[in-house]
Formats: C-alpha cells, sequence, structure tokens
C-alpha cells in the first residue's frame, strides 16, 4: 500500500504530516511512500530530503490518490473529492465540533481516524498527538510572554540596581500547562498555577510552581484524563481567586478547555484592568472562544490599561521543525499500530478501544461518538485503617538499657580474660577512630564533600593508628605502619586537592 504526504492548504500551516526520519520509518513498515512537493519546506524539510529518504516526490493530487493519506489539518470538500474509494484518512478532525466534516467524509466510501480522538489510556501515550502539541504550545507560549513582557523572568541583582523576578500565573495545569509551568520556572520567574484537578497539586510543586488551591478545594476527580465542567459555586471561588492573583501577577498563562465544548471564560475585563501596565496575557484556548475577555483569535491586542493578551492560534506552528517531527513520530506509532504484520497492509481492529475511539467514520458509515473509556485520574482510596493486636512490649528505653548492660558486662568479661597486648591494641584502636573522625570527619563541608569526608576520615583512622605502631622495636611493624601513614595522607592530601580543583570550577 502506498502512503500519501500531502501539502497542507490551511494558510499560515507550517507543519507537515511526516519528516524524512519518520518517512524511513513508515518504509520500514513496507509501505511506499509519496509526499506531495513542497510539503516539508516551511518546516525546512526540503524534497531533496524525503527523496533522500525513500519517499518519491509527487503531485499534491499523487498524495491526495494514495491508500493512505496523512495530514495535520482537516481536509477541505475538495481534498475530500480527491480521495480514493477506500483510502483511509489519518489527521486532526475535531469530531465533536465538526459534524458537518463528518458528514462530507462519510458521503463517501472512506475510512477516517482523528488523531485528536486518541483515548487517554497508558497504551496510547505514544499517539495521542494533542498531547505533543500541548507540550509544544506550552513552551512556545512562555517564549511568547517573555518576547511581549520586555523584562527579565529571572531576578537580579547588578550595580545598576536590583530586578524582581516575574510573576506567572498558568491556569489549567495539563500537559500544556505544565509545560508552561516547566518553562516559566527554569526561566527564573515566580510560578504559581490552579487546576480544578487537585491530584496535579504535587506535578505542579515537582516543577518548581506552587499550586493555588481553590477554597474550599473541590475534588473535581476526572474520569477520563481531563478537566470536568465546574459547579457555580466552585466558579464564582475561582474567579474571587483569580481576581486576587491578577492584581499582583505580571504574566497570566490560561490554557483550559473542555472537551467537545466552547472554552470556559475565567479571566473577566475587570481582572485585565487590574493588571499592571506592560503585564501580559497569554490565552491558549483562543482558538476555541478564549479563557480572556478580549482575546481576538490570532491577534496581540493591547487593553486601555498596557496589559497585552495574546490569542495566537498557532503555537505549535512556531516551532515548525519540532512539531512536525512529534506528529510525524505519532502518526508512525499509530502505523505500527495498524499494520501487525509489518507487510504495508492496513488491518483496523474496531475491537481495540484505541482504533475504535479514533476511527470516527468507517467505509462511508459515521462512528462517532465512541463508546467511552472511563479513565479515573483518582487516586486510589486509602484502605482502613487496621490497628494490630500485639502482646505487650518491654518499652523500647528500658530495652535500650538492658542491651547497653549486657554489652558492657560482654565487654568486662572479654577484657578479663585477654592478653594484656590485645586490650592494648583494642585501646589504640579505640583511640584512633575517635580522634580521627572527629578531626577529618568534622571538616567543614565546603572544604570537602561529604563523601569525601567519610573516605578521609577513614583514612584519619589509619594515620592515627599507625603513628601510635611506629618505634614499637620491632622493624616490620614499624615499616608497615610507616607505609600505612604514607598511603592514607596521600589518600588525605589528595581528596584535598580534588576537591580544591572542583570548587575551581565554580569561580570566574
Amino acid at each position: 500500500m502506498q502512503i500519501g504526504v500531502v501539502h497542507e492548504s490551511r494558510p499560515a500551516e507550517t507543519r507537515v504530516a511526516a519528516t524524512p526520519t519518520t518517512v524511513g520509518q513508515l518504509r520500514g513498515l513496507g509501505y511506499e511512500v509519496v509526499v506531495a512537493a513542497g510539503a516539508g519546506l516551511a518546516s525546512t524539510f526540503p524534497d531533496e530530503a524525503y527523496a533522500a529518504a525513500g519517499a518519491t516526490v509527487g503531485t499534491a493530487a499523487q498524495a491526495w490518490a494514495a491508500d493512505v493519506v496523512l495530514a495535520v489539518n482537516a481536509p477541505s470538500a475538495q481534498e475530500i473529492a480527491g480521495l480514493r474509494d477506500g483510502a483511509v484518512l489519518i489527521s486532526l478532525l475535531t469530531p465533536a465540533l465538526a459534524p458537518e466534516l463528518l458528514d462530507a467524509l462519510a458521503a463517501r466510501p472512506v475510512t477516517a481516524l482523528a488523531m485528536d480522538a486518541v483515548p487517554r489510556i497508558s497504551r496510547a501515550q505514544s499517539l495521542d498527538v494533542l498531547s505533543s502539541m500541548a507540550n509544544i504550545a506550552g513552551y512556545r507560549a512562555v517564549v511568547e510572554a517573555a518576547h511581549t513582557f520586555g523584562r527579565f523572568f529571572t531576578g537580579q541583582v547588578t550595580a545598576a540596581g536590583k530586578v524582581p523576578p516575574a510573576k506567572v500565573l498558568v491556569v489549567g495545569a495539563g500537559v500544556a500547562g505544565l509545560a508552561a509551568i516547566g518553562t516559566a520556572s527554569s526561566l527564573g520567574a515566580i510560578v504559581r498555577a490552579t487546576d480544578v484537578r487537585p491530584e496535579v497539586a504535587e506535578q505542579i510543586r515537582s516543577l518548581g510552581g506552587e499550586y493555588v488551591a481553590v477554597a474550599p478545594a473541590e475534588q473535581q476527580v476526572s474520569s477520563d484524563g481531563y478537566a470536568r465542567e465546574t459547579s457555580a459555586d466552585h466558579d464564582r471561588r475561582a474567579a474571587q481567586a483569580y481576581a486576587e492573583q491578577a492584581a499582583d501577577v505580571d504574566i497570566i498563562i490560561t490554557t483550559a478547555l473542555i472537551p467537545g465544548r466552547p472554552a470556559p471564560r475565567l479571566i473577566t475585563e475587570e481582572m485585565v484592568a487590574s493588571m499592571r501596565p506592560g503585564s501580559v496575557v497569554v490565552d491558549m484556548a483562543a482558538a476555541m472562544g478564549g479563557n480572556v475577555a478580549g482575546t481576538v483569535a490570532d491577534e496581540l491586542v493591547v487593553t486601555s490599561n498596557g496589559v497585552s493578551i495574546i490569542g495566537y492560534t498557532d503555537l505549535p506552528g512556531r516551532l515548525p521543525a519540532q512539531a512536525s517531527q512529534l506528529y510525524g513520530t505519532n502518526l508512525v506509532n499509530l502505523m505500527k499500530l495498524l499494520t501487525p504484520g509489518k507487510d504495508g497492509q492496513v488491518v483496523l481492529d474496531l475491537d481495540d478501544v484505541v482504533q475504535r475511539s479514533m476511527t470516527v467514520v468507517h467505509a462511508g458509515e459515521k462512528t462517532w461518538p465512541p463508546p467511552p473509556v472511563p479513565v479515573s485520574a483518582a487516586p486510589p482510596p486509602a484502605p482502613a485503617a487496621q490497628v494490630p493486636v500485639v502482646p505487650a512490649a518491654v518499652p523500647s528505653a528500658s530495652r535500650r538499657f538492658i542491651g547497653v548492660g549486657l554489652a558492657a558486662a560482654l565487654l568486662f568479661v572479654l577484657t578479663a580474660l585477654s592478653p594484656g597486648p590485645l586490650i592494648e591494641h583494642l585501646t589504640v584502636f579505640a583511640l584512633a577512630i575517635v580522634i580521627g573522625f572527629y578531626v577529618i570527619g568534622h571538616v567543614h563541608h565546603a572544604l570537602h564533600t561529604p563523601l569525601m569526608s567519610v573516605t578521609n576520615a577513614i583514612s584519619g583512622i589509619i594515620v592515627v593508628g599507625a603513628l601510635l605502631q611506629v618505634g614499637r622495636g620491632d622493624p616490620v611493624v614499624t615499616a608497615l605502619a610507616s607505609l600505612a601513614v604514607l598511603v592514607a595522607s596521600v589518600n588525605v592530601f589528595g581528596g584535598f586537592a580534588v576537591t580544591r580543583r572542583m570548587l575551581g570550577l565554580f569561580t570566574r
């Protein structure tokens, strides 16, 4: 079978459904690949690179007439007409919001798989285009905010004065929100984040952010991996929290979306008006109506009080090479699932929950919506506490005293029965341990690492013990003790030399 990689017709689209790297992987599955001429130019992939990877560079009509058509965006009516009978179309289709598109596809004897309908279950993560693109979009949102903000994200103390760090609020801690939190935190900003799902609080903190909970926190447990629509009481309390944060932060990044519905309005005009001049708002939900009052899709709007509202809907496309590579890899993983024999033949298994969820049209019949796939992201309920029944025990302090007493009695017995030289050697050994540990083990860690502190303490014990044995009159003992002092001293001084060299790497 032949796979066609089309040239995207959507204005300003820079992504492509396959890169030269993924073309080689598709050929490894047994497929022939035809790429429309110029399909990857906007992503810096020339036609020569596709030809070198083994693909055939053809016309747009040839790509759309292939057995399997890979695209980024939904096709136009003209492009749907160019599909051959029995073809398989794989692209972003937004089936919940585009019923007319599904009707147009169902009017043809074709099969359509929506890459934005992948269920959020563990084994489908490698196909999850929404997560791949959201990760890029979250990163790019911070970059766009920093570009427009015009000031440092990190705090600095310079000869010209002190620069405070920027304060960033991220609304929604999904994949895009977490990417934004990590990026802003790595730039040195003070990052706060909020989400209706309490289970993401630990993820926010792990990326350096502070979780802002809506009090009292509602247990918005997700059943499918996505955030749910909240109650009116929660919305009222959340609005109060957003209003307090808007007056304090410099940058707000909103990512809140509800699958199959317009984006909820979270930041009102009053909140935007309360922000300081020069502040920035990035509305990542602009394509779905926006979370922020005043957002205009694909535009940067500056309010009367000097707040910039960014409504770009092509954030992943602003990193075209990276976005195309990730999208192409998601498609390769899907084709691996659809090609179990690696023989270049598509085998669609509608009994598989992943393939069934993605299939919106099958052989000219609408199959959307699919059966629900319940996925709980809630932590498992804690088991009921059980108090074990144990017999009465001796208190720990009493056990400790009894143990010390028995050890002391045993030591006295051994001392009474041992010869004189053994007692002398044990005394030397004990003194060496105490002196060596306290002399070298307590050296400040600024001079050597904790690991070296322990090794040097051991070497110190050897040095002290060997010094006490030098001059005993026995040449063999004196020679061995001198050798021990030399070797242990080399280890101690060598440890300090290595530490000094390591510290020198951090000096300017």
